[in-house]
C-alpha cells in the first residue's frame, strides 16, 4: 500500500477540487433528469402557485402562502413600486426584473407572494426556483413560454459564490443570452446582497488580479441585470412597535398596550433583531399564550365538581 504521508499534496487545494467535481457531477445528473417538462395547461387552471422540485418536476402548491397586504407595513413604498411593475406586466406591457434586496426579516418575500391575491385573476402565476435549480432555467422556460399566463419565478434569498452553478443560467435569461426572454416570464428574487455575490477587501486592492476592476464589474453584472432593484432596511424601534400594535389589534388580543410593548421589547432584545418578521413571531406567541391560558381559565376544575 502506498504511503501518502511521504508526499507533498496541498490537501486543501485536493479537497476544493473534489468538491468543484462533485459539483459538476450533481450538475449533470439533474440536467439529465430534466431535458423536457410537458406542461399539462389546465395545471395552471388549477392552482396559482407552484414549485419547481429538485427531480425537474413543476408542482402545483395546494395551500399558497398568501400574505395580506394591508399586514405589511412600514414597506408601503416598496409595495407599491412592486405591483406598479406587475400591473405592467399581467397587462401586457413592458415591465422589468425585480431585485428585492435587504436586511433579513424585513418583508421581501410577502412583498412577492402578496401579488398573488390581487393580481392571480388577471392571469399570474408563481413559480418558486430555488438557487440550486436556477440551472433548469432554460427548461422551465421552454415549457412556460407557450402558455397563456404571465409568470413571476421567484427566487428567494439568492446569492452567489463564485463557483457556484446557475450564475450564468440566471444572467443569460435576465439578459445577454442568445435566446430572447419569454414575454410572458419575469423574475422577482430576494436577497440580503445588494449585489448577490461577495465582495471582498482585496477586489478593491487588486492583491491577485492584474486588473481589479474587471473583477469588480464581474460581481456586479448579475444584479445590474435587474431592471428593479428595492432596498429594504433596518426597522426602527418605534416601527417595530407599530407592527406588533397592528397584529395585535387585527387578533383582538386582550392586553394592555403598555404590557404590550413591554413583552414585544423583550421580545426583540431576547432575539436580537427587530424586524416584521420578528414582530409576527411575537404576536403568534403571544396569542398562543393568551388563548391557552383563557381555554384553562374557563375549563371547569376537576375539585370543585367533587
Amino acid at each position: 500500500m502506498m504511503n501518502l504521508t511521504h508526499l507533498n499534496l496541498d490537501w486543501d487545494f485536493l479537497i476544493e477540487k473534489i468538491d468543484r467535481l462533485m459539483d459538476l457531477t450533481d450538475e449533470f445528473l439533474s440536467r439529465k433528469l430534466a431535458e423536457e417538462v410537458d406542461a399539462d395547461p389546465q395545471m395552471f387552471h388549477e392552482h396559482i402557485a407552484f414549485r419547481w422540485s429538485h427531480d425537474g418536476v413543476l408542482e402545483g402548491v395546494e395551500f399558497p402562502d398568501l400574505p395580506d397586504p394591508d399586514g405589511l407595513l412600514g414597506i408601503e413604498h416598496a409595495l407599491e413600486r412592486l405591483r406598479q411593475n406587475t400591473r405592467q406586466f399581467v397587462a401586457g406591457l413592458p415591465a422589468n426584473n425585480v431585485l428585492l434586496w435587504g436586511e433579513r426579516g424585513t418583508g421581501k418575500s410577502s412583498a412577492i407572494k402578496s401579488l398573488l391575491p390581487e393580481f392571480a385573476e388577471k392571469g399570474l402565476r408563481l413559480v418558486e426556483v430555488h438557487k440550486d435549480d436556477l440551472y433548469h432555467l432554460p427548461v422551465i422556460t421552454r415549457a412556460l413560454r407557450t402558455q397563456p399566463f404571465r409568470f413571476i419565478l421567484f427566487c428567494d434569498d439568492l446569492s452567489f459564490d463564485e463557483s457556484e452553478i446557475g450564475f450564468r443560467e440566471l444572467k443569460a435569461l435576465l439578459q445577454g443570452g442568445i435566446e430572447a426572454p419569454p414575454e410572458n416570464v419575469l423574475i422577482y428574487a430576494t436577497g440580503n446582497r445588494r449585489h448577490l455575490m461577495p465582495e471582498r477587501f482585496e477586489d478593491n486592492t487588486g492583491e491577485a488580479e492584474i486588473h481589479p476592476e474587471e473583477a469588480v464589474s464581474e460581481k456586479l453584472s448579475l444584479s445590474d441585470r435587474f431592471g428593479i432593484a428595492i432596498g429594504f432596511y433596518p426597522v426602527t424601534q418605534d416601527l417595530y412597535l407599530a407592527i406588533v400594535g397592528h397584529l395585535a389589534k387585527r387578533r383582538e388580543l386582550p392586553i394592555a398596550p403598555a404590557e404590550l410593548e413591554r413583552e414585544a421589547l423583550q421580545w426583540a432584545l431576547s432575539r436580537g433583531a427587530r424586524s416584521g418578521r420578528v414582530a409576527r413571531q411575537f404576536v403568534d406567541d403571544l396569542t398562543g399564550r393568551l388563548t391557552l391560558a383563557a381555554r384553562e381559565a374557563a375549563a371547569p376544575n376537576p375539585e370543585n365538581s367533587r
